[in-house]
């Protein structure tokens, strides 16, 4: 038996370093995924496709943004079962039963709120969240509940943290100790999880997978981007990652020197590829002079226009500014325009927050300075 394992969606999710060019693409790139694994599970003759909860990413969506994302499943070839998850659990004002979802689903997708039997031989247990918040391992419970299997392949689909992932000490926890076992006993052979975005395996039997999100979300995912391909076989197991992100976030320190930072800054900006698609967050270290923070700034502020986001934190980075009195005479300032500036550069070296009101200032110059 072969699958498709995916999750984390969230169809709908906005981003709030995206301007409106940026997140169109951005939506649009989680609705091509979908369409992308149809493909795949054409290629690869999977024979159903499960999502591991968060779906959509709110139930407050527009009917477009819903009726787009079911239109995409409509293009996968086979099944397709989807777990509400903490971001659209089944409750009473769910997504799932609102009637943009009812009159737009496609006959071939279902909505994993009870256990199904695929085809002879292969049963599927979903584990949807009914709220927002769960008072128990609801994974433990389902499988104090199942009998061994009979000859026949049991997946079970879930979604949250789990305690072989260091997470806290809450309610609602799947215990990885308690699926193995159950999995020794014979009464699971693979639990299909979402909720990490990183494509990660836990524990030791091969048969505990986070799919990951198929289009990257924010900087600390290790692996993301991700589907995953499970061949199911008696005794034996092997799953495969396919890539199918398009989106990238990078997040880096540059080590910069007076006289060179605008050029350090540019380089790293140039090396890096596909810039409609890829959202930077960058900070600094080093020392540098008053002109090349502005240089940065101005880099920074151009660079915006090709790139899906530049994110600049200023108070992250670890910079000593010296002051540079004499340089704007490259700039031919007179009279009052000169003493303004002086003061600029004066007060750019004043502990926070008053340093950091002169360099800003003195940036915004910088910015107009290059535009004439």
């Amino acid at each position: 038996m072969r699958f498709i394992h995916t999750a984390d969606w969230q169809i709908g999710m906005k981003r709030y370093f995206l301007d409106d060019d940026a997140q169109s693409r951005f939506s649009d790139a989680r609705e091509n995924a979908i369409r992308r694994m149809g493909q795949i599970a054409r290629d690869m003759h999977a024979e159903f496709v499960v999502v591991a909860g968060d779906v959509f990413e709110t139930h407050l969506l527009r009917p477009r943004t819903i009726r787009r994302a079911l239109d995409a499943m409509a293009e996968i070839p086979v099944p397709v079962y989807l777990l509400p998850g903490n971001h659209d659990p089944l409750g009473p004002v769910s997504i799932y039963t609102s009637l943009e979802f009812i009159r737009a689903k496609p006959d071939h997708v279902q909505v994993l709120d009870h256990d199904l039997v695929v085809r002879d031989g292969i049963e599927i247990v979903g584990v949807p969240w009914m709220a927002k918040r769960l008072v128990e391992d609801r994974v433990a419970a389902r499988l104090n509940e199942l009998p061994p299997t009979s000859g026949q392949f049991r997946v079970m689909v879930a979604h949250g943290a789990t305690s072989g992932m260091g997470s806290p000490d809450i309610l609602g926890v799947i215990d990885l100790a308690t699926v193995e076992s159950a999995i020794d006993r014979g009464q699971l052979h693979y639990l299909a999880l979402g909720d990490r975005h990183s494509t990660t395996a836990l524990g030791s039997t091969g048969r505990v997978w986070y799919a990951g999100a198929p289009e990257p979300t924010d900087y600390d995912e290790v692996d993301a981007g991700n589907i995953l391909v499970v061949d199911l076989n008696p005794g034996a197991i092997q799953v495969t990652r396919v890539a199918l992100g398009t989106w990238h976030f990078v997040e880096r320190v540059l080590d910069v020197e007076h006289g060179s930072a605008e050029t350090t800054l540019q380089r790293f900006l140039d090396e890096l590829p596909d810039k409609a698609h890829t959202i930077v967050k960058v900070n600094f270290r080093g020392t540098i002079g008053i002109l090349d923070q502005m240089g940065i700034e101005g880099t920074v502020q151009a660079s915006r226009e090709v790139f899906g986001a530049i994110e600049r934190h200023v108070h992250r980075d670890q910079l000593a500014i010296l002051p540079e009195s004499g340089a704007m005479s490259d700039h031919h300032l007179t009279g009052y325009a000169r003493d303004a500036f002086e003061a600029l550069v004066a007060g750019s070296v004043l502990p926070e927050p008053q340093g950091q009101q002169h360099r800003d200032a003195l940036a915004l110059y910088y910015r107009l300075m290059r535009e004439v």
